[in-house]
């Protein structure tokens, strides 16, 4: 799809894609009681692994002021810390801190990704709106204001995704994160539509990311950092559209040449399976089990079954036959040796073999102390992935969205274990009164592990009923995460 004459300066009509953004953020309704209920407990969830994160040292030193000394008192608070920050770096430290260890929920479909990687900019751009209100004699956003927010960036970021695949060109996923933020974001500082139109094109001009650091031979940390990257690219371009007044650019997917379907899309316009609604956010994954990449989810969840019948004969296995979705073979079916801990939570192999062995995968599963052990590799060499048609099939259907994988081990006397198969996990909507409490479980621990009892009792009881946690003050929310 391409702009009239590539010779006339006339602005034309902004694209439709964008305008289409612009009309759903500012004008739609989320009447849906189901996308309320999950975005609460993804809310949660998010901020329960930007507690695990606290963690990881390669984290924290990323939470601070990019440059030494910026900080800014009465800005956005991050977390767990005692930083505040303006409300762009923020951004990127909140969404840093929710993506870190890959155990925040997720969205698989054509493109992959974590829609609640947008509450870094969400979350960011209230609690520093929310305390300026404050200082000036207005009214705070409350919790239900960031929930509404999320709803629609998770709706926007889904349905992108849902017949779009930037991977098959070589962008990341976060291209994505920075559209829906940048949207949300613009709405909430108080930007109109066109205002919105405005940012949106600017996110769309800066093209995306590439894959790289997520693949082999270059795969690295900085898979961890580029949601919160793109978090903070979306605050830029709003406030630059809604305080700023910066000029838009009406074409950019369109215009011939120089525009994004022409530079970055092979010239092809997107396609889109439905109108942006609260489908996403109905049907999103809830990590809740594992930190390791969705598509091996249900993998580690037979893996974990398999445990007690092959642990205590890991050196008489001959071989383990993996089933799994095209998509799990394109991305996490990983040979050879892997250079860190981020090689490591995007290799199916090895998120196998840690549960196969020791019936566990955690976080720290991933270090170079755990991945020492040469069990971990030898189990690895004797592993065959292949694609499943019939995962691959579900995975697509928009009534199933499942990510099967199956396991089978077979012994070196002939003797086989039965071939376990999982469609879907335990975050998936299907299993949604199963995993909530495991959510909430998880989101706890999280809480004890990094901050005082005293703080936690707070945030638990805070959030323990809907409606108070929806009418909530988000400085007052955030205030009870702060150091």
């Amino acid at each position: 799809m391409s702009a009239p004459d590539i010779r006339s300066a006339q602005r034309p009509d902004p694209d439709q894609p964008m305008v289409d953004i612009a009309d759903y953020v500012a004008d739609y309704t989320i009447d849906s009681s189901e996308a309320y209920d999950t975005a609460r407990y993804m809310l949660l969830d998010s901020l329960g692994c930007a507690m695990l994160a606290m963690k990881f040292p390669e984290c924290v030193k990323h939470l601070g002021p990019l440059v030494p000394g910026a900080t800014l008192p009465g800005g956005t608070r991050v977390p767990g810390t005692s930083h505040e920050l303006d409300p762009v770096q923020g951004a990127f430290a909140i969404g840093a801190q929710i993506r870190w260890l890959d155990f925040n929920d997720t969205w698989l479909a054509a493109e992959w990704g974590h829609p609640s990687d947008n509450l870094g900019a969400i979350l960011s751009v209230a609690d520093y709106l929310s305390r300026k209100a404050r200082r000036e004699g207005g009214q705070p956003l409350t919790v239900r204001d960031v929930l509404t927010a999320a709803i629609k960036a998770h709706e926007i970021q889904g349905c992108y995704a849902l017949k779009n695949s930037f991977n098959r060109v070589g962008q990341d996923h976060v291209i994505l994160v920075r559209l829906a933020s940048t949207a949300v974001a613009t709405h909430m500082l108080g930007g109109d539509k066109d205002a919105i139109v405005t940012a949106v094109s600017h996110s769309w001009i800066d093209n995306g990311a590439l894959r790289t650091y997520r693949h082999a031979p270059n795969t690295g940390p900085r898979k961890s950092w580029a949601a919160g990257d793109a978090c903070r690219r979306a605050v830029t371009h709003a406030i630059n559209a809604a305080h700023k007044g910066v000029v838009g650019y009406p074409s950019a997917l369109t215009a011939r040449t120089w525009g994004f379907y022409d530079v970055a899309f092979g010239g092809k316009p997107f396609e889109f399976e439905r109108p942006f609604g609260s489908y996403v956010m109905e049907n999103v994954l809830l990590k809740i089990s594992f930190p390791a990449e969705f598509h091996a989810q249900t993998a580690v969840e037979c893996a974990m079954q398999l445990h007690e019948e092959v642990s205590g004969r890991i050196d008489q296995i001959e071989k383990i036959l993996i089933e799994t979705q095209e998509a799990g073979c394109r991305i996490i079916d990983k040979t050879g040796p892997l250079a860190n801990y981020a090689d490591r939570d995007h290799c199916i192999q090895y998120m196998v073999a840690v549960p196969l062995i020791f019936g566990r995968l955690t976080a720290a599963d991933y270090n170079d102390e755990v991945a020492a052990d040469p069990r971990i590799d030898a189990l690895r060499d004797k592993m065959q992935v292949t694609e499943n048609p019939q995962f691959t099939k579900d995975y697509f259907d928009p009534d199933k969205r499942y990510i099967g994988n199956a396991v089978q081990v077979f012994f070196k006397d002939g003797t086989s274990t039965q071939k376990v198969s999982i469609d879907y996990p335990i975050g998936h909507r299907r299993r949604r009164e199963e995993g909530i409490p495991v959510l909430l479980n998880k989101f706890e621990q999280a809480l004890r592990g990094h901050l005082s009892a005293k703080q936690v009792q707070a945030i638990l009881s805070a959030t323990s009923d809907p409606e108070s946690l929806d009418a909530m003050a988000v400085d007052d929310f955030m205030e009870l995460f702060t150091l």
